[in-house]
Formats: structure tokens, C-alpha cells, sequence
């Protein structure tokens, strides 16, 4: 609209001045009231732009009255008698505004609007002369010309607009086409490089694993020889001992990340996965007080799940949002719908916490391994949840919370079964 409103004056307009002057310096060029009728003609079609853009409710109605009224005036200086003038034809210019700038009802009633102004000069000279019957059809003909051209104008104008609505929604469809292919994309690197640093993490584990053992062995028999002979030795011992156990901890946890998954799917209704994962978070959680908002909604398709696996990705998020408040607390609410996803039919998840969120240059970052926001840690577990929702041809995201917290958005397709039933109904 503001684009409208400040451009200037383009060739279109330049013809118009061209056809105006045209008009001025034909016979009758003394007549001081045509003149000024013409030139306040072209300021209007200058204007009109400007004018519709500054009020695009009234505008343009306003307009189109106002040229009929230039119209009017212009023949009525034109001839002896008014209904004969030759400059009828500038009736044409407020009849195709009003085609452009309205529907189909609204151009047949400005054109009717119009014709009533051009034949209210049909009175005076009745007053003088007798209307023929070759002078009727004139007439008559000049009216449906009127008409004719406002239905031509106005079927062009409503399939421009048609088309251009068509092209703007196509625009819009390959917009969002675009990026889903580079969510794609960027889900499909990801994976790849999930699965590469997983078998990094599982030939490392696996070579790690053995010493840790021997080593954990050697200080416990060290522990119970020098446990009464040497008691700071048998504590060092412990202390390796205890090390060693985390160690070993840790190796596990990377040996979870590598191995590959074996799910077991079946149909499960995915806000009681949920509502179990919130009870296990919550029943051990020593932090602030936190509340929870679930908006579930109802008749949510079935889809299929490792109950297990999938219980474990949303206790590892809900940990994750709780640990985020600490012990100031705040509110984690959660949406689950159906949704669309490339095409699938499926469930939607949001997880929405009100904690300090994810800085802006993690966002790409977070599902990698050993990448983590926190002071401990060693960042397996989104990576962990990220392949879990891989296996099940899902999809993972990371979005700005209406809160500055953290929105962790997850997508599980339907069964083709489920899928099928839903179209069905």
C-alpha cells in the first residue's frame, strides 16, 4: 500500500494527461468550464492512487461519484443540447473504475448510476424537441454500450485478481516447500553426523571399558590389603575406585548414544507416555515449585511407539525443562495436537518451559553430542532423544518460547492404518 502511495506519476498516467489534452484542444476550446472540467478530471486520475491507499474503504467509491459528477458537468458545456454531446463517451472513464476497483453487482450499479446521470439530461430537451424513435435507440444503444464495456472491464479485473491470488498462494506454498526441504536437510546432516561420532563413541567406549575395569579390580584389591596397614592409601584407593565407577558410568551412557536402537512399535496414545514421564520427573524432583499446563487435545490419532524408548525421551525433556527453572521454579507447559509434517499426518508435541532458554547461536547446535547448556553434564542426552524421534521417523526442533524460555517441539507420524482411518471418517 505504501509502495502505491509514494510512487510517481508513470507512463500510464503520462497517457492520460496526452488523452486530456487531446480533448481540450478540440472544438469547443473557448469554453472556459471544459477546460476546467478536464483538468480537474486528470488531477482526480492522478490522485486516485494516492487517494485509495490513504482510504481504501471509502476511496474508492468516492472516486468513481466524483468522476460521474466531472462527467455530468463536462457534457452539459459540450453542445446546444446535452443529451447530444460527443464527449458522452467520458462516461466510460468512472463505468471502468468502478469495474476495477469493485464486483459484479457493485460495476452494474455504478453504470447505472452513471447511465441516470448522462439521461437526466433527457428531461430538459423534452422540453423542446420530441424524442424519435431512431433517437430512443441511440440512446438505448449508448446505455447498453455502458454496460457492455463495464461487464468486459470488470470480468478482466476479477480474473487478474483471481490469477494474482492463485500466484501469491503458490509463492507462498514453495516458501514453505523451501523450508521444510532445508529442515530436511539439516535433519538429515544431522543425523549423519549422529551416526558417525556414534560409532566413534562405541569403538571408544569399547577400548575404554577394559582398562577401567582392571583398574577398578586393582584399587579394590588394594582397598582391602592396605585397608588396617595403610589407611590413606586405602582411601586414595577408594577414591580411584568411586572415579573409576563414573567413568565406567559415563562409558555406559556413550555406549547407549552408539548402540543401535531396536523399537518395538506399537499404537500408543502419546499424552499417556507423557503423563507417566511427568509423574517419574515430578515424584523426584527436590527443586523450585514448578506447575504444569497440559493442553491436550481430544481424539488425538494413535501412533505408532517404543513405549519404553519414547517414555525415556520425554522424562530426558521434562528433566531438562526442570532443571532449566532450578530452584526458582516457573511453569512448563505442554500442547499436544495433530498435526502435518511434509505431507504425514501425525502428533505434535510442545514442551514450553519459562526458563533462561537456549542462546541463539546453540539453536543448530543443541542435538549434538557433548554439547550441553548446563555445568554438569556431558551433553548426550537431546542427542539421545534426537535419535530416538529418528528411529520413529519423527522430527525434533528447537523454537523461540513465547516465554524466553525453552520450546522443544516434537513430531511423531501416524501408521499408515491410522493414517488411512482418519481420511476415512
Amino acid at each position: 500500500m505504501d509502495e502505491v502511495k509514494h510512487r510517481g506519476i508513470d507512463w500510464l498516467d503520462v497517457l492520460w494527461l496526452i488523452f486530456l489534452l487531446g480533448l481540450a484542444v478540440v472544438p469547443p476550446v473557448q469554453e472556459s468550464h471544459k477546460q476546467l472540467t478536464l483538468l480537474a478530471i486528470g488531477l482526480v486520475q492522478l490522485a486516485e492512487s494516492r487517494i485509495i491507499a490513504r482510504w481504501p474503504r471509502h476511496g474508492p467509491s468516492g472516486i468513481v461519484l466524483l468522476k460521474i459528477s466531472l462527467a455530468t458537468l463536462l457534457i452539459n458545456h459540450t453542445g446546444e443540447l446535452s443529451i447530444n454531446s460527443s464527449y458522452y463517451p467520458i462516461y466510460y472513464v468512472p463505468i471502468v473504475t468502478a469495474a476495477i476497483h469493485f464486483g459484479a453487482w457493485g460495476t452494474l450499479l455504478w453504470t447505472l448510476l452513471a447511465s441516470a446521470a448522462y439521461c437526466s439530461y433527457l428531461y430538459p430537451a423534452l422540453q423542446e424537441y420530441t424524442l424519435t424513435v431512431g433517437g430512443a435507440a441511440e440512446l438505448a444503444i449508448r446505455i447498453l454500450f455502458f454496460f457492455l464495456a463495464a461487464m468486459v472491464v470488470n470480468r478482466f479485473t476479477t480474473e487478474n485478481r483471481r490469477q494474482t491470488t492463485r500466484y501469491r498462494q503458490l509463492a507462498e506454498q514453495l516458501t514453505k516447500a523451501n523450508r521444510e526441504l532445508e529442515r530436511a536437510q539439516a535433519e538429515a546432516r544431522r543425523s549423519e553426523r549422529l551416526a558417525a561420532l556414534g560409532q566413534l563413541s562405541a569403538g571408544l567406549a569399547h577400548e575404554i571399558r577394559n582398562p577401567l575395569g582392571v583398574i577398578k579390580g586393582s584399587a579394590e584389591i588394594l582397598n582391602r590389603k592396605l585397608e588396617n596397614s595403610n589407611p590413606l592409601a586405602s582411601e586414595l584407593a577408594g577414591y580411584i575406585s568411586s572415579e573409576v565407577n563414573r567413568a565406567s558410568g559415563l562409558v555406559t551412557r556413550f555406549l547407549d548414544f552408539a548402540k543401535p536402537l531396536r523399537t518395538e512399535t506399537r499404537p500408543q496414545l502419546v499424552t499417556t507416555l507423557l503423563d507417566r514421564a511427568l509423574k517419574s520427573v515430578t515424584e523426584q524432583w527436590h527443586g523450585g515449585k514448578i506447575s504444569v499446563h497440559r493442553e491436550y487435545q481430544d481424539n488425538l490419532p494413535l501412533v505408532p511407539l517404543d513405549k519404553n524408548l519414547c517414555e525415556q525421551a520425554f522424562v530426558n525433556l521434562v528433566q531438562n525443562a526442570y532443571e532449566a527453572m532450578g530452584t526458582k521454579g516457573g511453569a512448563l507447559r505442554i500442547e499436544v495436537s495433530a498435526g502435518n509434517s511434509n505431507g504425514r499426518r501425525g502428533v505434535e508435541i510442545s514442551l514450553q518451559d519459562t526458563g533462561p532458554g537456549v542462546s541463539p547461536e546453540m539453536h543448530d547446535q543443541i542435538f549434538n553430542p557433548f554439547v550441553t547448556t548446563k555445568k554438569t553434564g556431558v551433553g548426550l542426552g537431546l542427542s539421545i532423544v534426537s535419535k530416538i524421534v529418528d528411529e520413529h521417523h519423527g522430527l525434533i526442533r528447537l523454537e523461540n518460547s513465547r516465554e524466553n524460555g525453552a520450546c522443544f517441539v516434537i513430531f511423531f507420524p501416524a501408521g499408515e492404518e491410522t493414517s488411512q482411518k482418519a481420511q476415512t471418517q
